[in-house]
């Protein structure tokens, strides 16, 4: 068999073998799906943390220092989303995939995503001032987040391979993700909707930590949107 029989074959039966598709309890990992048309389905929030202006920050700075930067950042994302009950299920580069699931999963994505804003503005670049004082690089970063069912396959190759994600919340909160404005949280009325109190009013006033928007880049599509911090 040729390559490009090899490669044919492959594709004819990815589009002709059924689906064996199941409701799933927990976040799957790769090890869990089979390599063929195997599918887990999960109600699940998905948050995605992203470093803004990162092509900047490697075009300006040497190597060393952009690679602390990403290091820093997503380290303190990573420990943040677990600790409030979120599975890591992706690095891609400068930002980081999270998946809540349960009933306080949009309340604790957004309580996440708080305490995200709240590391980079009083610890990360603090820090990085403190270790580079004639830096005038900032660390700034932008979180978006989506709830919807998700269609979870396993893709790839034997010994390569890894979950792809099908469903609105990731896509979504990919692309909240990418919108260009400092240390901001973005979450879809969905998601906002959904959130307990505690998640939805701070301060000692009780005031409420979102702001109504529009989403230009997706038809005036109504969000949410907020520059809170939560206490570490």
């Amino acid at each position: 068999m040729t390559f490009k029989e090899d490669l044919d074959a492959a594709v004819k039966n990815i589009f002709r073998d059924s689906w064996d598709s199941r409701d799933g309890r927990v976040v799957p990992v790769p090890e869990d799906l089979g390599l063929g048309n195997d599918a887990v389905r999960l109600d699940a929030t998905v948050l995605y943390a992203d470093i803004a202006d990162s092509t900047k920050l490697v075009d300006t700075s040497i190597p060393q220092f952009a690679a602390e930067v990403y290091r820093a950042y997503l380290t303190c994302a990573a420990k943040i989303v677990k600790a409030n009950g979120g599975i890591i299920t992706a690095y891609d580069g400068d930002r980081i995939m999270g998946v809540f699931i349960g009933e306080m999963k949009n309340s604790n994505s957004a309580k996440a995503a708080m305490q995200i804003n709240a590391a980079v503005i009083d610890i990360i670049n603090p820090a990085l001032s403190r270790q580079y004082q004639s830096a005038t690089y900032r660390l700034r970063q932008v979180i978006g987040i989506d709830t919807s069912p998700l269609f979870v396959a396993r893709i790839g190759v034997r010994n390569d391979n890894d979950l792809v994600w099908v469903g609105r919340a990731a896509n979504y909160a990919a692309k909240l993700a990418s919108i260009n404005e400092d240390n901001t949280i973005f979450i879809t009325t969905e998601v906002f909707n959904k959130l307990a109190n505690f998640a939805k009013f701070g301060g000692i006033n009780n005031t409420l930590m979102w702001m109504p928007r529009k989403w230009s880049q997706m038809n005036g599509l109504p969000i949410y949107s907020s520059n809170w911090k939560w206490s570490l």
